[in-house]
């Protein structure tokens, strides 16, 4: 298109190399020493001045040395990796780099990954609970790894460059992904044009997709990261900018060229325009002496309206996730997201009830969306095509359903309560204290801002993902350190000062012993986009009401870890020393029709006493969904008089009844 031009500077130890690279690989020894004054121009990381230019100057030399433009290339790395080198470590993909180059059976091999908690899926106490046979995570043979998971050996071949080097060494791997690019261009008899809108059927062929709308959605996200430009520190503390081109309009018509399949969706796959979705059904189906799988019939919304929107990660890889929601013995989620590219999976209808929160309250008014990866590795990380993808998504099941864009409605798994005392050590922790909520929530056009002054009553959980690096430990195996990694999660203490105990969560530890600092530990954590009421302020420290007590939280003001926000919050009614909180809004006793069994309303091991302040989710009336038949016509939604709150109790969410509390403004 016009207006688009390729500078050719002289990129550091790549002065004056215009000629386009011969079909030959470059031999590793010519490679390398190529590189190393590239490598060495890098300036050196100091606590006051991050480092900025090397990688930069990485794509700069790479697009003159194979004639890429620039813009392209920063576009597919930012929709792979955000331009993070994740000190080569490997997605759960089994990408490399900030071009995530694949080399997945170098990645898989090192695989060491759990999941955790032994939680009934269901959550109903109508029923037997379920207990899942542990699956491992299954990754595929590396014999028979397709081509995308196989990436790097190519521009190894292209390059010359060993394959270490392309795993573990930025400027290395951008190369790599260049060398990628424009063989793709090549093979598909495409001239080395400096216009970006020439390229869209590499790039599209880049996300090694099997099929035309994989392919497109993929080329579709780089172009509009292409239009909207975008700017970052990276995780080794560079900054790397892509300016914007908001007239940019690729040569769509190519995609042809890649001779790819259709791809269509099938009937019935409920999904956004401008994402690749396919319908994998989970089945329903009678099991013998009454029992069936893996999910409930329903008329969503409506039989029961959709309040909240789970996030869950697969503790597993895409293929074994495939095969495990379709045995009708095991449990079922509303849909599956790959890391690779972001293609989506549907398996349970929206209008029916997946098996998947180990909440049935919550079960019964939620869409579950597993993403491919695993909590315990937080450098199997989470790929920028597969935030987006979700995001889009949860953004058009939120405007179908009327959900609202914010924390108390979009949960983790790990921000559902326990139903009962019995079932709260059990619940799973997934996605974990890795997940970026504050970029989900950007993506979602839902950016978590101040909303208040300082006395808004209410704080905003946001500190700096990138910068925020608290110790974990767990991670592989019991007590080993985690790498340092970026994180949306602050540690709550009992005082104002880094060296006091962590926080108690009864319901996790009985006997009274502190939460530690394992990643699955919930017990003192506040994440993203969670908002508290306020306790107390101390220097740099802020306290917030949590699980009845003062939790203390660093806030510096040079480097905050949450914004001033207000809202309504609820108090134990005058004369009321505590009141109880619950796991569950099931309706009273009375509202039970003849043959509905009354299920028990228990209180959880806590208690909201007088003097705290929980900041408030939603309102509504206790509700219960009786299906545990395989003829729905037996089914029934029980709805009650009884109305309840949520509330931002501990990490997770809980409900008090509105006859106990006061809901006044947070600022009072």
């Amino acid at each position: 298109m016009p207006g688009f031009t390729r500078k050719r500077t002289a990129a550091s130890g790549y002065a004056g190399r215009r000629a386009r690279p011969s079909s030959r690989a470059l031999s590793a020894t010519a490679s390398i020493a190529l590189l190393l004054p590239l490598l060495a121009a890098a300036p050196t990381a100091t606590a006051d001045q991050p480092r900025g230019g090397g990688l930069q100057q990485a794509f700069t030399a790479a697009a003159e040395r194979f004639d890429v433009p620039r813009e392209v290339l920063l576009g597919v790395s930012y929709l792979q990796s955000r331009w993070d080198g994740h000190r080569g470590a490997p997605s759960v993909g089994g990408g490399y780099g900030p071009m995530h180059l694949t080399d997945a059976a170098t990645a898989l091999a090192s695989a060491t990954h759990h999941a955790h908690g032994a939680e009934d899926p269901r959550g109903d106490d109508a029923r037997a609970p379920w207990r899942a046979t542990p699956v491992p995570p299954e990754p595929p043979a590396a014999d028979y790894l397709p081509a995308r998971l196989r990436t790097l050996e190519r521009a190894q071949r292209l390059t010359g460059l060993p394959a270490r080097e392309l795993r573990e060494s930025p400027a290395a791997n951008v190369h790599g992904g260049a060398a990628l690019l424009a063989a793709a261009q090549k093979r598909l008899d495409l001239p080395l044009s400096p216009d970006p809108a020439r390229w869209y059927a590499a790039v599209a062929d880049y996300a090694g997709a099997a099929d035309t709308a994989t392919a497109k959605a993929f080329a579709d996200e780089v172009y509009a990261v292409l239009r909207t430009g975008a700017q970052r520190t990276t995780d080794a503390g560079e900054r790397v900018r892509l300016d914007r081109h908001p007239g940019l309009r690729p040569d769509v018509a190519t995609l042809r060229r890649l001779g790819l399949p259709a791809g269509e969706r099938g009937p019935g796959v409920e999904c956004p325009r401008g994402v690749s979705c396919e319908s994998v059904p989970a089945p329903y189906q009678e099991l013998g002496d009454g029992d069936y799988g893996n999910h409930d019939k329903a008329d969503r919304p409506a039989s029961q309206r959709i309040d909240y929107i789970i996030v869950h990660d697969t503790e597993g890889y895409w293929d074994t996730a495939l095969k495990l929601v379709q045995d009708p013995t095991y449990v079922s989620w509303h849909y599956t997201l790959r890391a690779s590219d972001g293609h989506i999976a549907q398996h349970v209808p929206t209008r029916d009830v997946g098996w998947h929160a180990g909440n049935w309250y919550v079960n019964a008014k939620s869409v579950g969306l597993e993403h491919e990866g695993f909590l315990t590795a937080p450098d199997a990380w989470y790929t920028e095509a597969m935030y987006r993808s979700s995001a889009r998504l949860v953004r058009y099941l939120a405007r179908r359903y009327d959900v609202p864009l914010d924390r108390q409605h979009i949960l983790g798994h790990d921000n559902v309560p326990g139903t009962v005392t019995s079932s709260i050590r059990g619940m799973h922790t997934d996605p974990g204290p890795y997940w970026d909520w504050a970029h989900y929530f950007r993506l979602l056009g839902a950016p978590l801002r101040q909303t208040a002054g300082p006395d808004g009553g209410l704080v905003t959980i946001r500190p700096d993902y990138d910068r925020h690096q608290p110790d974990y430990t767990d991670c592989g195996k019991p007590g080993q350190p985690c790498a340092p990694h970026g994180s949306g999660a602050v540690r709550l203490h009992t005082a104002p000062r880094a060296d006091a105990p962590l926080v108690w969560d009864v319901g996790l530890r009985p006997d009274g012993s502190p939460a530690t600092t394992g990643v699955n530990d919930t017990g003192a954590r506040a994440s993203t986009g969670q908002r508290y009421a306020v306790a107390g302020r101390e220097g740099d420290w802020t306290a917030i009401w949590y699980l009845g007590q003062r939790a203390w939280f660093h806030n510096p003001a040079q480097r905050p870890t949450a914004v001033h926000a207000a809202g309504w919050v609820v108090t134990p009614r005058p004369g009321r020393g505590e009141v109880p909180v619950y796991g569950r809004a099931y309706p009273e006793p009375a509202a039970y029709p003849q043959g509905v069994p009354v299920q028990a309303v228990s209180p959880l091991p806590y208690a909201l006493k007088a003097g705290q302040r929980y900041a408030v989710g939603l309102r509504t009336r206790g509700e219960y969904l009786w299906a545990t038949t395989f003829d729905p016509a037996g089914h029934k939604v029980v709805r009650g008089e009884e109305t309840y709150y949520q509330i931002q109790f501990g990490h997770r969410v809980a409900f008090v009844r509105a006859a106990d509390v006061t809901v006044r403004p947070s600022g009072r």
